[in-house]
């Protein structure tokens, strides 16, 4: 048992589970997470990923949802059962161990330790006392017996590597919380569109209003920004607020993410008709940004027009059934005849692509960060022990450091020449 518990608390496992984590992470983020079965399918099925993995062995081995699958959650545990062990096994008796006063008595002990020096003084009891003076004023802690003392200094340090452990530890945690327990809504609202969150009873939670969409352009006409103003209503209390590209909402555990735009409509009018307003949708297959429906020109659906635009300031090209470019139109101006019927655009109507996210572990997660960051600060400040004994004329010091030992070693010398210093002028 004991050799299982050393080998799952030794350092180099835990550098192999780090090591395995983030490359499990790197796999998350190379392949879409959450998408349909069929998806990965057909995505991977003439293209198997790396030249390896077609969509049924990416569907096995749960890499459509690695953060949640088995084998991640599994690292995980191995990893925070590796950190609690190191914890209890090191890193707490060493902070004990710091802890815990030891007495030397004789000056051979001193000798054996990492650094020793001697003082030759008339009067060592004095040298004792001016040597304890010097370290209480320089913050040292004491303990005195009879003709010697021992003396240390930065305890706090031992309890940095304890505290992030415990960070990680709660860190994982959150993580965990978060992807078992959170949920991910993405949706694509037009202005004046309402999105209802419902409890898990079935009752209104939050009500979001789009009240506004607006995309921010570059003088190219290249996207800079997206704004959504939002319009929140919950057991009668309302919020309006704006969001955008990193300037999320974030509203009693639900956060919204101002994620993408798209285009939802277009608003025309054929002839004499009255306005109307006709839904858009994506092709793809023509260019990433790219919207449009077919419209037919005749009573009976015959001699079809494909409509197509890139953004909601247009223009709308406007194709035959082979292709080729009739005429352009733009949102708002005259009326062009097409194929017999004047048509006129009034607007195109963009939507704000929300991405609705809550995660209960998130609260959890900034907490691990907080304690890692207080424990990392801590495991800087160097841990020093000293020991003196008085005996037959000189002052014998001995002393331990667990860092910078090269820094305590200059820093001993300054202290015993002011002692001495100390010394003569008692």
């Amino acid at each position: 048992m004991r050799r299982i518990v050393a080998w799952l608390s030794d350092l180099r496992v835990a550098i192999v589970l780090l090591f395995l984590i983030a490359l499990a992470s790197a796999i998350g983020t190379a392949i879409p997470q959450g998408d349909a079965p069929r998806s990965y399918v057909e995505a991977y099925t003439t293209r198997p990923w790396l030249g390896l993995l077609h969509g049924e062995q990416v569907l096995q081995l749960q890499l459509d949802h690695v953060y949640s699958s088995v084998w991640f959650l599994s690292l995980l545990a191995w990893l925070g059962l590796a950190l609690i062990l190191c914890s209890w096994r090191r890193q707490w008796p060493a902070l004990q161990a710091a802890r815990r006063w030891i007495d030397y008595r004789t000056p051979r002990q001193l000798s054996k330790l990492t650094i020793a020096e001697s003082l030759s003084c008339a009067d060592s009891t004095s040298a004792l006392q001016a040597f304890s003076s010097v370290l209480s004023q320089r913050g040292w802690r004491l303990e005195r017996k009879e003709n010697r003392f021992a003396a240390r200094k930065g305890t706090a340090g031992r309890v940095g590597p304890l505290l992030v452990h415990t960070g990680l530890i709660l860190l994982m945690l959150g993580a965990v919380w978060g992807v078992l327990a959170g949920n991910r809504l993405e949706r694509f609202l037009a202005p004046g569109r309402t999105l209802d969150l419902l409890s898990r009873n079935g009752d209104s939670q939050v009500s979001i209003l789009l009240e506004a969409f607006q995309v921010d352009r570059d003088p190219a006409g290249r996207a800079e920004q997206f704004r959504s103003q939002l319009h929140l209503e919950e057991n009668g209390n309302s919020i309006d607020r704006e969001i955008s590209v990193n300037h999320p909402l974030r509203h009693r555990g639900i956060t919204i993410y101002q994620a993408d735009w798209s285009l939802a409509a277009i608003t025309l009018q054929i002839g004499r008709s009255p306005q109307l307003q006709l839904p858009l949708r994506s092709f793809p297959e023509l260019g990433e940004q790219v919207w449009g429906l077919v419209l037919p020109t005749r009573p009976d659906g015959t001699e079809p027009v494909f409509l197509s635009v890139e953004n909601e300031k247009g223009p709308i090209n406007i194709f035959d059934t082979d292709g080729s470019l009739l005429t352009l139109l733009s949102p708002g101006g005259p009326a062009v005849d097409v194929k017999g019927l004047p048509m006129r655009v009034n607007s195109v109507l963009p939507a704000s692509g929300l991405l609705l996210k809550r995660d209960p572990g998130v609260p959890l997660v900034y907490l691990g960060f907080a304690v890692m960051l207080v424990g990392g600060g801590l495991s800087l400040i160097a841990t020093r022990q000293l020991w003196a004994i008085a005996s037959e004329g000189q002052l014998h010091v001995g002393g331990l450091c667990n860092r910078n030992l090269t820094a305590f070693a200059k820093e001993l010398p300054s202290l015993i020449r002011e002692t001495a210093l100390a010394n003569q002028q008692g």
